[in-house]
């Protein structure tokens, strides 16, 4: 007896294996079994013309080869059935839990190589939010990442998903604003996400796709083909959307001409102060952040990376005075304090100052011959370690009240 293997699925699926199943042509169309996401159909296969009855007289080689085409198939419709029903008993209840969607780790760097989800996710934790992320890749209904999914309800867009928390969570990082400063940090995020972002994912996706391609995490025996192929679709998006925005159309020396622009008003608005609204911090700081981290953790070597740890040095120590705060597992290693200067055509590394924010098992070990006290202070004078971290996290607890 010979048989045939069909797939059938709605919006979402598990895999239901089983032998000797007949579904009408209709399945699809029906309500019966409405409990099960999807099926795994086998029935007999007719033998048209005789097709089949000439696998008899095929070489052994041939045989060989319907045999292992046959045995892969069921290795993967099994291993299908065991991803699906592993992510099934891992959903949540999401019932008053926030599940934030988003694309997963890369394998160094940062948390993420998009600026969004970066964005989400580290305003969730200065709101002091609760969360549960999902990196399944899922875009939303929207085709837009990230989003987030509420009580059954799914929001996306980071602005919309923030108004949404602050409207269901009275949660709010601006409410000690001016409705000045507001219209500033509106004005701040808007430069940051609608232009210099477009020249920080030039940079990354286009002109440094080698280096990004590495740190994508993708897993199993054709890894590497998976990365090239994943970062090139990428890259090729990335050009496709900046030619649509107009600035894809200028040269690879006016874009980064752009970003240069933009990163020096960055540090000249924030100053000497330790965030850019002043002392507290706002939900712009989410945004800028999130948008200058790949400059400095996941650019090596570039004109951007240059620049925020050379010349714009405040805004280095404003990424590293936030990472510090609020992404504790986010270790950082002395190598991403490093650039290579090749404007004097040098080859040795210039680093910046030790900022003092390394691993705490080397730096306070009990030497009464070798330690001597020191503070370590940005070029404006005041100490790194003056962040306000005890009054700051008082101050996020008073936004849940």
């Amino acid at each position: 007896m010979y048989w045939r293997v069909g797939f059938a699925w709605t919006r979402s699926f598990v895999v239901d294996l089983g032998q000797n199943q007949s579904f009408s042509s209709g399945l699809l169309a029906t309500d019966e079994q409405l409990s099960f996401y999807g099926y795994i159909i086998a029935d007999p296969l007719q033998d048209y013309g005789g097709i089949m009855s000439a696998l008899g007289s095929d070489s052994w080689w041939r045989k060989t080869l319907y045999l292992t085409g046959g045995a892969l198939l069921a290795a993967a419709a099994y291993l299908l059935h065991e991803l699906l029903a592993i992510r099934k008993q891992e959903e949540l209840d999401s019932k008053d839990a926030i599940i934030l969607h988003q694309f997963s780790r890369p394998k160094t760097g940062a948390p993420s190589l998009s600026p969004f989800c970066l964005k989400m996710e580290t305003y969730l934790r200065m709101v002091d939010l609760p969360y549960q992320n999902y990196f399944d890749g899922k875009l939303s209904p929207q085709g837009k990442m990230p989003w987030i999914e509420y009580n059954q309800e799914q929001v996306c867009g980071t602005e919309f998903i923030i108004d949404f928390l602050e409207e269901r969570l009275g949660v709010s990082l601006n409410k000690s604003l001016t409705p000045q400063e507001k219209a500033m940090s509106r004005a701040i995020t808007k430069m940051v996400e609608e232009h210099f972002y477009w020249t920080i994912a030039y940079c990354q996706w286009v002109d440094n796709l080698e280096e990004t391609q590495k740190m994508l995490s993708v897993s199993g025996p054709l890894s590497d083909l998976l990365k090239w192929i994943l970062s090139h679709l990428t890259g090729g998006i990335v050009k496709r959307e900046m030619y649509g925005h107009g600035i894809g159309r200028f040269s690879k020396e006016e874009v980064y001409a752009l970003m240069e622009k933009d990163m020096r008003t960055l540090a000249t608005l924030l100053g000497d102060k330790k965030y850019l609204m002043g002392s507290k911090l706002s939900t712009v700081d989410a945004a800028v952040f999130s948008h200058l981290a790949p400059a400095m953790w996941t650019l090596p070597g570039t004109r951007p990376e240059q620049l925020i740890k050379g010349e714009l040095i405040n805004l280095a120590m404003y990424c590293e005075r936030i990472r510090r705060r609020f992404w504790p597992e986010w270790f950082v290693d002395l190598e991403d304090f490093c650039y290579t200067d090749t404007s004097d055509g040098s080859d040795s590394p210039s680093k910046l100052p030790d900022l003092g924010l390394y691993s705490r098992s080397d730096s306070f070990q009990d030497d009464t011959h070798t330690h001597t006290s020191h503070t370590h202070t940005d070029p404006t004078g005041h100490s790194l370690y003056d962040s306000d971290m005890d009054t700051e996290c008082s101050e996020i607890d008073q936004l849940k009240c």
